[in-house]
């Protein structure tokens, strides 16, 4: 299916592994031109590298900054003042119980989770106006709507990711431009494939096992069964950048593998 974004600018924050770099890929290999971002150098400059080799002739450019705080923002706003398409994918997770969550935890994860993208849309909508055209999209998780025992202030900040995107959206009444968010399921993230793996280490299983394991304890509810791909979610994330998503604003697009027992 021909997406209709050939030429037009892409922003993917946190794309140097997993859902991003995954985003990042597919939306380069409909034609964007695509900046991928990294907090350093080094992780940008291989996954400009990785998306070229996945979307040969590709324009493909990288921002080393880290989108987590105010000046990040700024530095990626001078070095790219003009997207057509921002993928706020950004994103930190780290299972904790709630009283060891202090309160600084709980700024860094807002700063990072939340304020990146809300930054980042401020910087970029005035530009889609002008142009009556662009997509902004919030990957969020389906902890949003399941908020997790060991990971609250992570499934509020998802939350809040999906009331930003809908409350954006309802300021672009008649344009060319969409907002939306998509909601994974578990994934096999670099984060996420990392921890089950020291999970398995930890208990003397291969990672097969522990997989099994997390869905039938952790996500009993999952239709798929299994860790998603990240391609999997890149699929959805590029649909809703494309022209052909135009009457898709506003909604929360989950790609759960069906963990979230919900008809709407």
């Amino acid at each position: 299916m021909e997406l209709g974004i050939r030429g037009k600018r892409a922003l993917v924050t946190g794309s140097t592994a997993g859902i991003g770099l995954a985003a990042a890929r597919a939306l380069a290999a409909e034609g964007a031109e695509v900046f991928v971002n990294g907090r350093t150098q080094a992780r940008v400059d291989e996954a400009v590298r990785a998306v070229r080799e996945a979307a040969p002739g590709a324009e493909v450019r990288g921002i080393a900054a880290d989108l987590g705080t105010a000046e990040g923002c700024e530095r990626a706003l001078a070095e790219v003042p003009d997207v057509e398409i921002l993928v706020n994918n950004l994103g930190i997770f780290a299972p904790t119980p709630f009283p060891e969550i202090t309160d600084a935890d709980w700024l860094r994860f807002f700063e990072t989770n939340v304020l990146s993208g809300v930054r980042l849309a401020r910087g970029y909508l005035p530009g889609m106006r002008a142009r009556d055209w662009g997509r902004i999209v919030f990957v969020s998780s389906e902890s949003a709507v399941q908020i997790t025992a060991e990971m609250i202030h992570y499934g509020v900040t998802k939350t809040a990711q999906v009331a930003v995107a809908r409350g954006l959206a309802e300021t672009t009444v008649g344009t060319g431009i969409t907002v939306n968010s998509v909601l994974p399921g578990p994934t096999a993230s670099e984060g996420v494939s990392t921890f089950v793996g020291q999970m398995a280490e930890a208990q003397g299983v291969d990672f097969a096992t522990m997989e099994r394991e997390f869905f039938t304890t952790a996500r009993p509810s999952s239709l798929l069964r299994r860790f998603a791909t990240p391609d999997e979610v890149a699929a959805m994330i590029a649909y809703v950048c494309s022209t052909r998503a135009s009457a898709t604003n506003g909604a929360a697009l989950r790609v759960d593998g069906g963990v979230v027992r919900s008809i709407l």
